[in-house]
């Protein structure tokens, strides 16, 4: 019997990544929130380049969290996925 790579463990793993990445985005916007004040023609120039992506603390917060729990919940699908594999070998061994 041959094993290969899991992919429901590499999908787990790219889960953890992505809500790293989603972490880290909102920390960051949280982070330069307080620490620089556009001017009205920057304020202008990048409302115009984001629209639609709201910038206040509230969804930073937010986006913050949820990229937690996709991290939790990127662990818990490794986890299974490792302990099926694990109680698969056990079984056919």
């Amino acid at each position: 019997m041959e094993i290969s790579g899991s992919s429901a463990f590499y999908s787990g793993l790219s889960t953890i990544q992505a809500g790293q990445n989603r972490v880290d985005q909102a920390a960051g916007k949280i982070a330069s929130a307080g620490t620089s004040q556009p001017s009205d023609a920057q304020s202008d120039r990048l409302q115009a380049v984001n629209r639609g992506q709201p910038t206040n603390s509230a969804s930073n917060m937010v986006e913050l969290a949820e990229g937690k729990f996709q991290v939790e919940l990127g662990a818990k699908v490794a986890k299974a996925s490792d302990e099926v594999l694990g109680t698969l070998i056990d079984t056919y061994a």
